[in-house]
């Protein structure tokens, strides 16, 4: 019984690593190559081909310390990288121009003032 809880955990584990990379594979994809350059990052080449093997080794090779490495990457793409394109493209890959936060769909909110 207590095997069989453990086996799913684990299950669950490699699943949720497995959803991050691809996560991450996606979101790196969609910014823009010179948002990489403007970064100070690793062009975007390299992190799409760092988050593919990291998505092939949890699907393909069931070997923990791989996949560890995988995550180690997907965690610093997430913490590290991901912010800094935001930054320099201006809030995001879907988002265009700047804006403040209190903007809404039709302009700046003033609180009725």
């Amino acid at each position: 019984m207590l095997m069989q809880g453990f086996s799913s955990f684990l299950g669950l584990l490699y699943l949720a690593m497995l959803v991050l990379a691809v996560v991450a594979l996606v979101m790196a994809a969609l910014f823009r190559d010179d948002a990489y350059r403007a970064a100070d990052k690793q062009n975007k080449g390299f992190w799409l081909i760092i988050l593919g093997i990291a998505v092939a080794v949890n699907l393909l090779v069931p070997m923990l310390f791989l996949q560890l490495a995988g995550l180690v990457a997907t965690i610093v793409f997430f913490v590290d990288v991901r912010p800094a394109l935001r930054q320099v493209s201006g809030g995001g890959f879907g988002r265009r121009g700047g804006g403040s936060s209190s903007d809404g769909p039709y302009g700046p909110y003033n609180g009725g003032r």
